[in-house]
């Protein structure tokens, strides 16, 4: 099994976790949804997988780069 970081492509908030460690998941399913400058940006999913951990919660603060979750497929 491989681990995929999946990383904050924008400086914004956490809005909403669609996900929660043991869920499976497919390419393209929204994971996270951030908000910055007013618009909400979905995280979506790069792999069919399984989510392992969420670094993030809800009204969480995150830089670009920032690692939300991981996955491993």
């Amino acid at each position: 099994m491989a681990e995929h970081r999946v990383e904050s492509e924008v400086t914004g908030n956490v809005w909403k976790v669609l996900v929660a460690p043991g869920d499976t998941v497919t390419t393209g399913d929204d994971l996270i949804i951030l908000e910055s400058m007013k618009m909400e940006i979905p995280v979506e999913s790069p792999i069919d997988g399984c989510v392992s951990d969420v670094h993030v919660a809800v009204e969480d603060a995150v830089s670009e780069g920032q690692v939300l979750l991981v996955l491993v497929d």
